[in-house]
């Protein structure tokens, strides 16, 4: 009854708490959705596929992260959150964003695909950009949701979106034996989230407006975010973009099949700290009371340990999940799903700071902290590849997250989020941790070292 009694109510702890399950569970089931898709479409489609799709996927992220202007941290952390000329007026400058978006994906489609030497991208990357173009009329309405930690119907109607995307890929996939099943599911995933949101979720419809005072808060917030969402990208994306080209494609759709198993718990913390965290931190600034500081201490400590035992797990048991779920001719991928969940561990002990400075309205060393990031891990990956192929390429994004700390310290102090207890003591678990998966999975890392 206790223990049931945390989840009810409006207080901070009650809305922290259901969110945090909502989050979990709706991350988890979509993860689970991934893989059976991952599973199921393996054995319909050929490596170069994934391999083909990956270089679509981090291009559009790429374009959407390059244009990110903060629209929704905007929402979360503003006075006029709740205001709707301010949100339409967000609202507004979405959706021209996401036409520009498209039209953008058109115009470097034949370049791209010259680059790379792959035609067919030519034709990929226009379609895929529909679902930029699609996502920039979502309605303001999922923000004030997660603004308010109200996130039930926001998991349910994500979810929902999901299965019909994952059964229009299978279909497809099935009937085409092509990449395209993976386009044509990602751009009608867009489309059934648009209708889901606009039908389901309550509130006011959003309507084109223009008011100064908005676009100026909006804009003042987020000339820090687009810089800083440039630098996330090549911090996030630059394995990609950079082994993409050094890579054969088949080898690179293996290396994203390990990607995509490894990260899943670093990008279950992602979601977290910005659906959770951000709004926990607005309303308890940690810097304002030692109590406040010791309450999101307790959630900090809480969502890391979690995190680094899942991460672990991943680890130690790569090559063994991967041995299990899919055929040989993914083999490879066992080794890289050890060595990147390893190499994430520096980056998730920090995890919980990330938010503390946008939630505080510093932008600006958000960006800071970002643009570090960036240099840092392109510049390790970059030496790693070159003095030790795929295998120095991932050890070093792992010293570039311990190199990057200095930063997140300056970051996480000046608004009174550092805790060197956090820190140092999943330090030592991490090191525990990364030593364990490399003893169990000795032959398969020195395999994957001799490439």
């Amino acid at each position: 009854m206790a223990m049931s009694s945390r989840f009810r109510g409006a207080s901070l702890n009650a809305r922290f708490m259901r969110s945090s399950v909502f989050t979990l569970a709706g991350y988890g089931a979509a993860q689970t959705l991934r893989l059976a898709s991952n599973l199921i479409l393996t054995r319909l489609l050929f490596p170069e596929a994934f391999g083909l799709m990956a270089l679509v996927a981090v291009i559009m992220q790429g374009l959407a992260m390059f244009s990110d202007v903060g629209v929704n941290p905007a929402i979360m952390q503003s006075k006029r959150g709740d205001d709707q000329k301010f949100l339409d007026t967000a609202w507004t400058i979405q959706v021209i964003r996401g036409v520009l978006l498209w039209l953008f994906a058109c115009a470097i489609a034949v370049p791209v695909a010259a680059i790379y030497g792959e035609p067919l991208l030519a034709w990929l990357l226009p379609f895929s950009g529909l679902s930029l173009l699609i996502a920039g009329f979502n309605p303001t309405r999922m923000v004030t949701a997660n603004r308010h930690l109200l996130l039930g119907r926001l998991t349910a109607l994500n979810l929902g979106s999901q299965v019909i995307g994952l059964v229009i890929a299978i279909v497809v996939a099935w009937y085409l034996q092509s990449v395209w099943a993976l386009v044509i599911s990602g751009v009608s995933s867009a489309l059934v989230l648009l209708v889901f949101y606009n039908v389901l979720l309550p509130g006011e419809r959003n309507r084109f407006h223009w008011e100064r005072a908005a676009a100026d808060e909006l804009i003042k917030f987020g000339k820090w975010i687009f810089l800083s969402t440039i630098c996330g990208f090549l911090y996030l994306q630059g394995d990609k973009l950079i082994l993409g080209t050094y890579l054969p494609l088949d080898q690179f759709g293996i290396y994203n099949i390990g990607f995509f198993l490894a990260s899943f718990p670093i990008l279950m913390g992602g979601e977290m700290t910005r659906k959770v965290l951000i709004p926990v931190y607005r309303e308890r600034p940690p810097a304002k009371s030692a109590e406040n500081f010791r309450k999101l201490q307790k959630m900090r400590f809480l969502l890391t340990g979690a995190l680094i035992c899942l991460t672990g797990t991943v680890s130690v048991a790569g090559v063994l999940l991967i041995d299990l779920m899919y055929d040989p001719r993914y083999l490879m991928a066992g080794a890289v799903v050890v060595l990147i969940s390893a190499m994430q561990i520096p980056h998730i002990i920090v995890l919980t700071y990330e938010q503390a400075a946008l939630a505080a309205g510093d932008s600006h060393r958000f960006f800071v902290l970002s643009a570090a990031r960036a240099v840092l891990t392109l510049g390790f990956l970059f030496a790693g590849l070159m003095q030790g192929g795929l295998f120095g390429a991932l050890v070093g994004q792992g010293l570039a997250g311990l190199a990057a700390y200095p930063f997140v310290v300056w970051m996480s102090r000046h608004v009174g989020a550092w805790d060197p207890k956090h820190d140092a003591l999943y330090a030592v678990v991490g090191a525990l941790t990364i030593l364990l998966a490399f003893w169990i999975n000795a032959d398969a890392l020195t395999n994957l070292a001799a490439l």
